[in-house]
C-alpha cells in the first residue's frame, strides 16, 4: 500500500472530469506523437478486434495515403456526441491520489537535473472523463494514458486504473503509480531530446523498424518510472512490502506478448511497440535498484 495520504498534491494538475471533447490519442505507455504520427492506439484495437490483421493492413493503407497527398487523417474523424460523467467519491480518490504520485514524481527529477545543473520543467497532468483534446490531438478514455510531448502534458481518465485491475489483472495502488511514473518517463524524455529524435528517425524506417524503435522508447520510459521508485522507496518512504512486486505485475500485465496472447493471437515480435513482459520488468528493476538515470540506455544496450 503506497504511504500517500497526507503529502501534498501537485499543483500542476488540471481537473476536466465531466467534460467532453474530440476522440483520438495514443495509448498507454506510448508518448503521443502530435499529428502526422502514429495511428491512435484505440482505433488500431477497434479494428484489430472486430477484422483482424487484414482490417489493419486496409486501415494503415489509407492512413498514410492521406498524410502522403498532405491530408490530416485525424482531423477527418468524426467526434462522438457529448459525453459527460458525474464525479464519484472513487474517482474523487483516484484523482487526490493521481495528484499526490505527480507531486512525488516531481520532487524526485527535481532533484536529479538539479545535481546535473539542470532545471526540471514540471508536466501538467490532465485528469478527464470519457474524452478531451490535447496538443496531440483527441485523447479518450479507451485510448488510455498517455504523454503529449507538444503541450507537455500527462492525459489520464482514471478509470483505467479499475481497468488494470480487472482486465489486466494488475492491481494494486502502486500499479497505478507505476502508470504515471512512465508517462513522466516519456516527460524526462522529451525534455533531453529523445522523443523528438526518435521520430524524426522512424519518418525513414519501415513498419517493423520503426516499431523497434519504438520498444526502445517504451522500455526507457519504465526504466525512468524505476528510477522514481527507488527513490519512492529508499529516500521518501513511500512504499510498503509488496509494491514494487505490484508494479511488476503491472509491467508484466502489459507486456506485448502477453497481450497478444490474451487476445488469441499469435504472437508478432515485429509489431510490438512497447515490449515483452519481461523487458518491461527488467527495465523497470534496472531503475529501480540504482535509481540512476544513466542505467537507462535502451539505445546503445541489446534488449
Amino acid at each position: 500500500m503506497v504511504n500517500w495520504r497526507g503529502r501534498a498534491p501537485s499543483r500542476n494538475v488540471e481537473d476536466r472530469r465531466g467534460s467532453s471533447g474530440g476522440i483520438g490519442g495514443a495509448g498507454f505507455g506510448r508518448a503521443g506523437m502530435g499529428r502526422g504520427g502514429t495511428l491512435p492506439f484505440f482505433l488500431i484495437r477497434l479494428i484489430l478486434n472486430k477484422f483482424g490483421i487484414a482490417g489493419i493492413a486496409i486501415l494503415a493503407g489509407g492512413y498514410f495515403l492521406l498524410q502522403a497527398v498532405g491530408l490530416d487523417p485525424m482531423g477527418m474523424v468524426e467526434p462522438p456526441g457529448p459525453q459527460t460523467q458525474q464525479t464519484t467519491s472513487e474517482s474523487n480518490e483516484q484523482f487526490a491520489f493521481a495528484s499526490v504520485m505527480l507531486a512525488e514524481t516531481e520532487n524526485v527529477w527535481g532533484q536529479i537535473f538539479e545535481a546535473s545543473g539542470e532545471r526540471y520543467p514540471q508536466p501538467t497532468l490532465v485528469v478527464f472523463s470519457g474524452q478531451t483534446r490535447s496538443g496531440c490531438g483527441g485523447a479518450s478514455s479507451a485510448s488510455g494514458p498517455f504523454y503529449c510531448p507538444a503541450d507537455r502534458k500527462l492525459y489520464l481518465d482514471t478509470s483505467f486504473f479499475d481497468e488494470l485491475a480487472e482486465r489486466f489483472g494488475a492491481p494494486g495502488d502502486f500499479a497505478s503509480a507505476y502508470v504515471i511514473a512512465h508517462e513522466v518517463g516519456h516527460h524526462v524524455q522529451n525534455l533531453t531530446g529523445t522523443l523528438s529524435e526518435v521520430q524524426q528517425q522512424q519518418r525513414s524506417l519501415g513498419e517493423a523498424e520503426a516499431n523497434a524503435l519504438q520498444v526502445r522508447v517504451e522500455l526507457q520510459a519504465d526504466c525512468y518510472a524505476g528510477v522514481w521508485a527507488h527513490y519512492a522507496d529508499r529516500t521518501a518512504g513511500l512504499l510498503e512490502e509488496g509494491d514494487i512486486a505490484e508494479g511488476l505485475d503491472a509491467a508484466a500485465a502489459i507486456g506485448d506478448d502477453r497481450l497478444q496472447r490474451n487476445a488469441g493471437r499469435r504472437v508478432d515480435p515485429d509489431s510490438f511497440t512497447h515490449g515483452t513482459s519481461a523487458q518491461r520488468q527488467e527495465w523497470f528493476m534496472n531503475g529501480y535498484r540504482g535509481g540512476n538515470p544513466g542505467d537507462c540506455d535502451t539505445f546503445s544496450n541489446s534488449l
